[in-house]
């Protein structure tokens, strides 16, 4: 099967039949704003790593309806065995131009629930358009990350090694996973083609089918080290670890006679810290201090933080299907919510956004009015919470914040605080507007933005509660809107 291209038809029909009946009723002049966000972080954290923005980014830059597309369109019937559009709209998506502004948080930034990660404003009928696209963009590789730098927090500071692709959900899934991966903290991956497109440093040696290759394990060991004497890392659990340390030990010896040294060995299976001590010791004795023990073996943060807490002696952590498919968690609640309108070119033309909500039964599932954006707070060098706050209505200076969810939770922040507003131009009209950083510099930037934050908030079981909530007008904004929408039945 031949590659298929991430165009506009990377949505769901409703979106299009939305579309249609706009721009069918005469309303193809109205305008939304609409919200990308989650309302509640995963792995029972505080926090998400957004990622994928550049790639949704991408994305939107090249986004046109092809002839195949456009043709496909046209061929869908109705329940009836009718077109399902008429012609003249086939004619409007071919000729249509992306109009939309764009403002989304750096990619690598630590957000909160109901923080919009992107804000998309524009013609309604193309701001629909993109709702499906853009969730699938930013959703997975967001919880991808999120998990990545849970592991990479566990480990302190020991390199994670990505190893997930043959478990990844498809191909698509595992490159993106390995990027987001990257983006969360981990040092490198097994996946090459994510190393030649986005420039990950890649890592591996063999496994246990080169092994059973050869009739006995020393054999193996010696043939691959004269193979390649500088990646001379070593799976040794093939039939009994014990045996397989001492085996990589002999192949040790054999490289050094030809001037160059044992990387480390790899442990896949059994008591890894019980192993890991008895594999430092032989190690050791035998004059291989520096070389490393690798594990791997369906760890995850949790797993990895008990390793840690028992002594295991490892160096390095090799992490795939818990990492690679969220394991715990496998998909991110985010979603795209339309929160205000207006229609500068009806009659009579509306400058003004108007503030749209919806209200459910569920208080989780109301959203917010209005046109946002994020206010992050900062104290002695330390993030201490953040204002979602509506354009039009601004935010004071002290300011205060509401929890959506409990309103009787708040924190003023005072003339004492420093803050800086996180949603940034990326389109404007249509027209790019940031300049797409290499992804090596977005992992520094993650890394460093997570040190911000008090050990308590990121800490990976039972964390702290980070402040997060509506300044006071956005709050009485919602809550008079919710009021209304109930009596008005």
């Amino acid at each position: 099967m031949a590659d298929i291209e991430n165009g506009p038809l990377l949505t769901d029909l409703y979106q299009l039949t939305m579309a249609y009946g706009l721009w069918k009723s005469g309303r193809s002049s109205m305008e939304g704003t609409f919200h990308l966000f989650f309302r509640k972080a995963p792995f029972g954290g505080q926090y998400c790593i957004a990622a994928g923005i550049d790639e949704a980014g991408d994305f939107l830059s090249s986004y046109h309806f092809s002839r195949t597309d456009l043709e496909y369109i046209a061929s869908l019937k109705d329940g009836e065995g009718k077109r399902l559009f008429h012609r003249d709209f086939i004619q409007y998506l071919a000729e249509m131009k992306l109009e939309c502004s764009i403002d989304a948080v750096a990619e690598g930034t630590p957000v909160f629930p109901f923080e919009p990660i992107l804000r998309v404003q524009g013609p309604l009928l193309q701001c629909m358009l993109l709702e499906t696209p853009l969730l699938n963009f930013i959703n997975f590789p967001t919880l991808i990350a999120t998990k990545a730098s849970r592991i990479v927090r566990a480990a302190h500071g020991d390199p994670v090694l990505e190893f997930g692709l043959r478990r990844a959900q498809g191909r698509n899934g595992g490159l993106g996973a390995s990027r987001a991966a990257y983006i969360g903290g981990c040092a490198a991956t097994s996946n090459v083609l994510a190393g030649k497109h986005y420039g990950i440093p890649v890592k591996g040696t063999i496994a246990h089918s080169w092994v059973m290759s050869f009739s006995d394990e020393l054999e193996s060991f010696k043939t691959y080290v004269d193979v390649m004497p500088g990646n001379s890392l070593l799976l040794v659990d093939t039939y009994s670890t014990e045996s397989g340390v001492h085996n990589a030990i002999e192949a040790g010896k054999r490289l050094r006679e030809a001037g160059h040294d044992l990387a480390g060995i790899r442990l896949d299976s059994g008591d890894l810290t019980y192993l890991s001590w008895e594999a430092r010791r032989m190690l050791d004795e035998a004059g291989f201090r520096n070389a490393k023990i690798v594990a791997s073996n369906n760890l995850d943060e949790y797993l990895i933080s008990s390793l840690k807490e028992e002594g295991a002696q490892i160096d390095i952590w090799g992490v795939g299907t818990r990492l690679i498919t969220a394991y715990d968690q496998p998909a991110l609640d985010g979603i795209y919510k339309l929160s205000a309108v207006r229609d500068m070119h009806g009659e009579p033309a509306i400058t003004e956004w108007s503030p749209r909500l919806k209200v459910s039964e569920q208080s989780i599932k109301s959203s917010t009015p209005g046109v946002h954006q994020i206010r992050r707070y900062s104290k002695d060098g330390i993030f201490r919470g953040d204002a979602i706050y509506d354009l039009s209505l601004g935010v004071d200076h002290p300011g205060v914040i509401v929890d959506p969810m409990d309103s009787t939770r708040w924190k003023r922040f005072g003339d004492e605080y420093s803050y800086q507003d996180l949603l940034r131009p990326m389109f404007r009209d249509g027209a790019v507007q940031y300049r797409r950083k290499p992804l090596s510099e977005i992992r520094d930037y993650t890394a460093a933005q997570l040190k911000g934050f008090h050990p308590a908030v990121t800490r990976l079981v039972n964390p702290h509660s980070y402040p997060a909530g509506n300044e006071t007008r956005l709050h009485n904004l919602r809550q008079d809107m919710i009021m209304d929408a109930r009596e008005s039945g």
